[in-house]
């Protein structure tokens, strides 16, 4: 059913009347929406809260917006509280309101005026999120970072929830809704103005007996001083190397220490217990001189070299180049060990920087030198590895050397790499020594093959009897003695004076030929024999012996040499005969 409502022109003159004031008497009060006013509890039942807010009728409040900070105990009738009016009049003809948003508004407008001045608010932390928790402040959610509960990081905040609180905050983004707070703030803030109390009975250079170790780490000591924390680094414990802090104090450990350092601004003290007593490198240079030998501890193995006590709180450094003759960069560990006792020489001292350098193969014999005076005598050395194209042994000093494969024997031959082992031992010759490098020979052993020629009296332009020892495209290589130690190639044009008869293909192992030393260099191990040559010389001996009057006689250079052989084969027969 749908009622048309109309003008009742019946209405007494007197409730016009009073339509009227009371229409003025609400334009009066000014009430304008999306701000605060303040209304009178008029009742309070289950479910709602009654209020009046000088408006055409009483508006009506959820309980749930009154549950915070237990405000709904506190509720009475007549009591006076702040709302949020949204609407003075909706589609209903109610008024609009809200505690809960009146709430808000009024914190907002709180923490942007304590957020400037670090005010201190009451919070209560009321549920956990990732990376945190919500710390509820005059009901406002605010974040909490975990790292911002407590000064330390605590595992558990079970004693802290719904709890009052004193809070901070410390960033604030109202267009995003976003507030942080911090606890740990307001608990820094209060212990910094007791240390600042604390600091103003201590100065520089005062001596404490009872320092109180609080906690060990592995770079240093934390003491509490009458209230104070104090850092005493591991590098203030003594003018020695301190290993570890944890093998010298324990927890609740009494300690006497000089204060070193107070700054007032960070509120941070600094202690020592090595400044209590005398630095050992002021008299250093009295009592250690460059050059000389002295004894000492191992204490550390860096990857660099080796530290060395040489007393209590003097200490100086084996570089890795000074621990080796055979190898400069020699692991410290394939050396020296820790707490081994040890002979060192001091290099170098450097009182400014507190650092002394110290050598341990100067106290032990230089192998170079050894190897330097006997460089022709000959050695046992162990084959580490071999390589494509040489082999590494190692001296019994620990030195290394390298053999070539040219070394190996005088026919330098890459293949003889194959003839030996890791592991085995061989006898060698130093060949040179220099920047630190030896380089040895095994051919030196033997006797040269080149001999040979001073031996048989041979020189450039004999004739010498050689035997084909292997066949090659390019040419043949040939023996010239007997034991077949010195090999010499012949090329191909060598082979013959006619170039037909030139053909490495028509020789075999063990044919002889009778070759000329065109070129020998004892010195530069050169020699160059040939065949061709041979026959030219041969040539012309028969020509000079058989062919005189052969331009009479009509004699040709063929029948020349038939007659030679004939001649030759003659005489050879008798004498075999004889």
């Amino acid at each position: 059913m749908v009622v048309e409502l109309r003008p009742d022109n019946s209405k007494s003159s007197s409730s016009k009347e009073f339509e009227s004031l009371l229409n003025k008497d609400f334009k009066d009060r000014k009430l304008k929406e999306n701000e605060i006013i303040k209304a009178t509890v008029t009742e309070i039942t289950k479910n709602f809260i009654v209020v009046d807010c000088k408006a055409k009728m009483e508006g009506m409040i959820p309980v749930e917006e009154f549950k915070n900070d237990n405000e709904l105990e506190k509720l009475k009738v007549g009591s006076t509280i702040e709302v949020y009016l949204e609407r003075i009049e909706s589609f209903r003809g109610e008024i609009v309101i809200s505690r809960e948003k009146a709430r808000r508004m009024t914190a907002w407008k709180k923490m942007e005026r304590v957020f400037e001045t670090k005010e201190e608010l009451t919070g209560y932390i009321t549920g956990r999120v990732k990376g945190g928790f919500i710390c509820t402040v005059d009901g406002l959610p605010t974040f909490m970072p975990a790292s911002q509960v407590d000064v330390r990081p605590l595992k558990r905040v079970d004693h802290l929830m719904n709890t009052p609180i004193k809070v901070i905050a410390t960033r604030i983004d109202k267009n995003r809704g976003n507030v942080c707070t911090s606890r740990r703030a307001v608990l820094e803030k209060s212990k910094n103005a007791e240390i600042l109390e604390a600091l103003k009975n201590i100065k520089e250079g005062d001596i404490v007996d009872n320092a109180k170790v609080k906690a060990i780490t592995d770079w240093g000591i934390f003491l509490d001083i009458n209230g104070i924390d104090a850092l005493l680094h591991v590098s203030d414990l003594s003018y020695g190397r301190v290993k570890k802090p944890s093998d010298l104090v324990s927890i609740g450990q009494k300690m006497k220490v000089k204060l070193t350092k107070i700054d007032t601004k960070t509120n941070r003290v600094s202690a020592s217990v090595k400044a209590l007593t005398e630095d050992p490198y002021e008299n250093l240079s009295k009592k250690y001189k460059v050059g000389e030998i002295y004894d000492g501890e191992c204490t550390k193995l860096m990857d660099y070299g080796v530290f060395v006590k040489l007393e209590e709180g003097v200490e100086g450094l084996i570089h890795n180049s000074e621990l080796s003759w055979s190898n400069r960069n020699i692991q410290p560990s394939k050396v020296l060990s820790v707490s081994q006792n040890i002979k060192v020489k001091i290099v170098n001292i450097d009182k400014e920087a507190k650092r002394i350098s110290l050598s341990y193969k100067a106290t032990l014999d230089n192998p170079w030198n050894k190897l330097t005076e006997n460089i022709n005598s000959t050695y046992k050395v162990k084959i580490k590895n071999i390589t494509d194209k040489a082999i590494f042994a190692e001296f019994d000093t620990g030195l290394t050397g390298m053999l070539h494969y040219k070394e190996i024997s005088y026919n330098e031959n890459v293949e003889d790499l194959k003839k030996f082992k890791a592991g085995e031992v061989i006898d060698v010759k130093i060949l040179e020594i220099k920047d630190e490098k030896i380089k040895i020979s095994k051919r030196m052993l033997d006797k040269d093959p080149m001999e040979w020629f001073k031996d048989n009296k041979k020189e450039v332009g004999d004739i010498i009897t050689t035997r084909v020892h292997e066949v090659l495209k390019s040419g043949v290589k040939v023996s010239i003695d007997k034991d077949k130690k010195l090999i010499v190639n012949i090329k191909k044009t060598d082979l013959a004076k006619d170039a037909a008869d030139a053909r490495p293909e028509v020789f075999s192992p063990g044919n002889a030929l009778d070759a000329k030393i065109t070129e020998l260099d004892l010195k530069m191990r050169k020699i160059k024999i040939s065949v061709k040559a041979a026959q030219i010389d041969e040539e012309k001996s028969l020509v000079a012996k058989f062919g005189e009057g052969a331009s009479k006689s009509g004699a040709t250079l063929k029948s020349i040499f038939e007659k030679a052989k004939s001649l030759g084969g003659k005489k050879k027969k008798s004498k075999k005969e004889e």
